[in-house]
């Protein structure tokens, strides 16, 4: 998506925000994401905040809303400050924090901020006020119908485990970012999501399962479940390489299907025994 600057915004827009902030003397774009139409960090005399939005008639504002909904009880999840519907545009402004993305190659010390902040992810229940398609219906077109079950589940998801969604703070603790894809999933849905992100940083397959199974709720999963995800992100990101192509796609569909194909071949019962 095409993204706006800051000054490019109408007047009345910017003089809403300011209304929130005081008068903004800097706006930097974010060089990373694909999802926003505004995305920039902004910079007052005594603060600054992390602004996202798009116009009010775009057919995707419903998830800047919903994003923010879900900030208010996701875990781990930078907060909303003020919301703004100004001159066209529909705008929300989170807290700002300082951090780096993390480092998820093998031996990284990211790696156990990782799997806690996974841990606790996991221990969140999706909140009964907010409706959204649930995973095993998002990805119903390439699962089974026979397996759909497995992917059955209530917890806040986050479901887009990119490490550009991730950020190390100065405290060492790791936030996730951007939450307009949660959904309902399974409590070990973002751990598996992770596992091809850690294959594509180097890890093999073993060793993504091993750091995997460190989160309570990926050990406790079903092994037939978790395989049907791994075909499930497979087939997914394949079709998307094919139908809406980017420069990342392709080594991440193929991370996904060495996970698969080591699933598949029942190679993670090892890790499993390994683990326990």
């Amino acid at each position: 998506m095409d993204r706006i600057e800051w000054h490019d915004l109408p007047a009345e827009t910017r003089a809403a925000v300011e209304h929130h902030t005081g008068p903004i003397g800097t706006a930097e774009t974010a060089p990373h994401g694909v999802m926003s139409r505004l995305a920039c960090t902004i910079t007052t005399r005594t603060s600054q905040a992390f602004v996202k939005g798009t116009r009010e008639d775009d057919p995707q504002a419903w998830v800047y809303r919903h994003e923010a909904k879900v900030t208010q009880f996701a875990p781990r999840a930078p907060h909303v400050l003020w919301e703004v519907d100004a001159g066209g545009w529909q705008l929300y402004g989170y807290s700002y924090v300082t951090g780096r993305y993390p480092d998820l190659t093998p031996e990284s010390e990211d790696l156990a901020a990782l799997v806690n902040t996974l841990t606790v992810v996991s221990h969140s229940p999706w909140p009964d006020s907010l409706r959204k398609k649930p995973l095993h219906t998002r990805w119903a077109e390439f699962v089974p119908e026979e397996t759909l079950s497995g992917l059955q589940g209530r917890a806040l998801a986050h479901t887009d485990m990119s490490p550009h969604n991730m950020l190390m703070t100065v405290s060492g603790e790791l936030l996730l970012l951007d939450w307009a894809l949660s959904c309902p999933a399974p409590a070990w849905a973002d751990t598996a999501l992770t596992i091809p992100r850690l294959i594509s940083a180097g890890h093999t397959p073993q060793q993504a399962e091993t750091i995997a199974r460190q989160v309570p709720a990926y050990r406790a999963a079903a092994p037939e479940a978790v395989t049907t995800l791994a075909r499930t992100v497979h087939a997914a990101w394949e079709d998307w390489e094919r139908t809406r192509p980017m420069p990342h796609r392709a080594a991440l569909t193929a991370a996904a299907g060495t996970w698969a194909m080591y699933r598949e071949k029942g190679q993670h019962r090892g890790t499993h025994a390994l683990s326990s």
